[in-house]
């Protein structure tokens, strides 16, 4: 195992910007972004793409996403970029609301592809050069073409009464060789998801030529939803869209939403903050490492990893009052405190189960039948993880070790030592590993918090009204989440944009998959423990 620590590279955003107005000054300006972040404003559309590939390739940024908001007489699109150990850059270009058609950077950017289809769909933009859009989001025959939810004239209390589906659509198939077919798996598809996703396999043979998931079943409009809601409104929203990472999206919420007030956090509740999502990492790594197992028809390490997830949905309801750690954040810190006498319980609790992992691992290791059903199946180089900016413990397998709680501190990370576990292989077995890895330091974590914990407020002052926007960020369990909040009059949210770990990684899902057998196909998606719900939001 490589353990990469994350060292300061010497470069700030101010030096990066100052680049980038030496070469673009002709079609762009620099100015103070959404919650002090830096902004970068792109006069022309057609230097987008070029400016996007230099931040991503050569200044070596991360893609965060796409914020895509229409306002009275114009668009306004945010594309986030963060340079690893010294902040957020983002860039916004702004044009005409009759005009809706801007390049792609897909070609430049390929992890933007999803990111651009989803706007197109649900705002109906149109991004020239994009290979695909169309048939994302909204099922082409379930709904009609140009629906545009997210825009300002669609009212989502208003029943759709008529629908123009494509009765004709059909599945998009591009191996076309002699004897080619598609295997189509779902969407009931009972593959340790517990979710509704549709796969479609191509093949001539008995090795998967070309793999797509097809998701978004369950569409909610969470962000759509948003709009007009209160802050303590939207936090409700935060929290339930994804159960299995309910306390990192709504720190990630509660933090933009304290940018954009511009409050200070009490010490002692950005400690809890600390010890509760790295509670829920391990809890999740736990339930991700009993999906491994029953991909692999291992019914007894099954069984056991079942037993350990259900131990810490235990100790966390005994330590919080609910086993997903619902109604603990809000704006300002925490709603409740904890005894030293539950701290030290919830810290038993989590030692005993790491001690637990550590035996499960090392029967895993030694279990040859399960390890050829991981080793150099699945593989996803380095090159290929960067192309697509894999995040998370899928990114980290794959020699990125990019983690926000380390590249970009947030609630008291950067107080205490951990390391950020890298493998270089890329394969389902390096991805085991990482999980095993991270829920030592997540252990390790929870103690160092826990210690340095010391009396204090747990809230800061009521925040009634918010004028503004900023971006909040943690490190989920699955990775690299933002949460971009725009508040307006009143204080009520304007546009509320949610971008989850899960949607970055199911992009990189069929570069694992190509190539293998069929019979590895539910073994690679187990390795990827991603989440449907989280992009059904």
């Amino acid at each position: 195992m490589i353990t990469t620590p994350i060292s300061p590279t010497g470069r700030t955003v101010s030096s990066l910007g100052a680049d980038v107005a030496t070469r673009f000054g002709s079609v762009i300006t620099l100015s103070e972004g959404p919650g002090e972040d830096t902004l970068v404003v792109v006069k022309r559309a057609s230097a987008l793409p070029t400016l996007c590939k230099y931040l991503f390739w050569e200044a070596g940024c991360s893609f965060g996403g796409i914020v895509a908001e229409e306002q009275k007489d114009q668009w306004n699109l945010l594309y986030l970029f963060l340079l690893p150990g010294a902040g957020w850059i983002h860039l916004r270009l702004a044009f005409p609301v009759e005009t809706r058609t801007l390049p792609s950077i897909s070609a430049e950017v390929h992890a933007a592809d999803w990111y651009e289809r989803e706007a197109e769909d649900l705002f109906g933009l149109r991004f020239e050069g994009h290979p695909r859009l169309g048939d994302f989001i909204l099922h082409d025959q379930v709904w009609q073409e140009d629906l545009a939810p997210m825009r300002l004239a669609f009212d989502p209390r208003q029943p759709r009464l008529e629908r123009r589906p494509n009765q004709e659509w059909r599945p998009t198939l591009v191996v076309k060789d002699p004897g080619a077919f598609a295997m189509p798996v779902g969407p009931i598809y009972d593959g340790g998801l517990g979710e509704s996703i549709h796969f479609l396999l191509e093949t001539v043979g008995e090795d998967v030529i070309r793999a797509v998931p097809r998701l978004f079943y369950n569409y909610r409009a969470v962000e759509k939803l948003a709009e007009g809601k209160t802050v303590s409104s939207g936090i409700l929203l935060a929290e339930r869209f994804a159960a299995k990472s309910a306390f990192a999206h709504s720190l990630a919420y509660c933090q933009a939403v304290e940018r954009a007030a511009r409050i200070n956090v009490p010490a002692r509740a950005t400690r809890l903050r600390v010890i509760l999502c790295e509670l829920e990492r391990l809890r999740h790594h736990a339930g991700a490492i009993e999906g491994i197992c029953q991909s692999t028809a291992l019914s007894v390490s099954e069984a056991q990893a079942a037993i350990i997830e259900e131990e810490l949905l235990r100790a966390s309801c005994v330590f919080t009052g609910h086993r997903y750690l619902f109604g603990l954040n809000t704006p300002g810190g925490l709603r409740r405190d904890f005894d030293a006498e539950s701290c030290s319980a919830c810290l038993a609790a989590v030692n005993r189960a790491v001690e637990q992992l550590c035996r499960l691992e090392d029967r895993l290791r030694y279990t040859s039948s399960f390890l050829d059903r991981l080793e150099d199946v699945g593989v996803i180089t380095p090159e290929a993880a960067l192309d697509l900016d894999l995040v998370g413990p899928i990114g980290r397998a794959s020699g990125l070790a990019k983690d926000l709680r380390a590249i970009c501190p947030y609630a008291s990370y950067q107080r205490f030592r951990f390391e950020v576990p890298c493998e270089m292989e890329g394969d389902g077995y390096a991805r085991l590993r990482i999980l095993f890895a991270e829920t030592k330091q997540s252990a390790s974590l929870i103690r160092q918090a826990i210690e340095s914990l010391r009396p204090g407020e747990i809230c800061a002052e009521a925040i009634d009204s918010v004028t503004g926007s900023a971006l909040g960020w943690v490190e989920a369990p699955l990775g690299t989440a933002l949460h971009y909040v725009k508040f307006g009059e009143g204080g009520r949210i304007d546009r509320y944009r949610i971008l989850p770990p899960s949607f970055r990684n199911w992009l990189g899902l069929h570069v694992a998959v190509e190539d293998f057998a069929f019979q590895d196909f539910p073994i690679i998606l187990a390795t990827f423990g991603l989440s449907a719900t989280e992009c059904d939001r």
